[in-house]
This record gives structure tokens, C-alpha cells and sequence, in this order.
């Protein structure tokens, strides 16, 4: 499977962004689909996941109650609301994917990366 990332840019903290990642392929409903960010200096964070068909989500301590994940498994899209921005959540935010919830979810290493999109939060 293949991944387009898009939508980040700069924000002001307390601004919102809308994050999408485009999937190829005629399964898209076969795999778990998650975004992982990196900031500069550190290593790669998971920031969530959703299952199959939407009906669960996964967030990561730092980004939960902030952020939303969901798909649209006719369009083979994922997205990531993120709200309440602060510097902290600046990094390259990356869509990713995987047929096992366990590969994400505790190993944090889905088969399947995409291209990453570079989200700025100015103070």
C-alpha cells in the first residue's frame, strides 16, 4: 500500500490542523492506519491509530484529548484532527499502516510508511 501525507503547515499555539493521508490500493479497510510524528533531536513518536472500520482508536499520552482519527474507508483516507496546538507538537507527521493492530499498537512498527508532512506550531 502506498501513502500520501498532506495538510501540515505552520499554526499559531492554540490553532488547529486538519492532517490527511491518502491510501492506494483496493483494501484499504484490511489495514490499521496510524500517524507517528519525529520532532528535530527526537525519536519517533506514536501519536494514533484507528482500526478496520473506525470503530476504535488508539492516542498516544501526549496528544490525547487533543487529537482525532478517522477514516473514510470508500475515499481510503485517514485523517488527524489536532486541536490546542502548542510548540511542543511541532515535528514531520507521518501516516502509516499495517494489517495488525499489534505491529502499531505495541511493537510501533507498521510495514508501511508514507512520505511525512511537516507541522510548525509558533508560540
Amino acid at each position: 500500500v502506498q501513502l500520501q501525507a498532506s495538510g501540515g503547515g505552520l499554526v499559531q499555539a492554540g490553532g488547529s490542523l486538519r492532517l490527511s493521508c491518502a491510501a492506494s490500493g483496493r483494501t484499504f479497510s484490511t489495514y490499521v492506519m496510524a500517524w507517528f510524528r519525529q520532532a528535530p533531536g527526537k525519536e519517533r513518536e506514536f501519536v494514533a491509530a484507528i482500526k478496520y472500520t473506525g470503530g476504535v482508536q488508539y492516542y498516544g499520552d501526549s496528544v490525547k484529548g487533543r487529537v482525532t482519527v478517522s477514516r473514510d474507508n470508500a475515499k481510503n483516507t485517514v485523517q488527524l484532527q489536532m486541536n490546542s496546538l502548542n510548540p511542543e507538537d511541532t515535528a514531520v507527521y507521518y501516516c502509516a499502516a499495517d494489517q495488525s493492530v499489534q505491529a502499531i499498537v505495541l511493537r510501533r512498527a507498521p510495514e508501511y510508511w508514507g512520505q511525512g508532512t511537516l507541522v510548525t506550531v509558533s508560540s
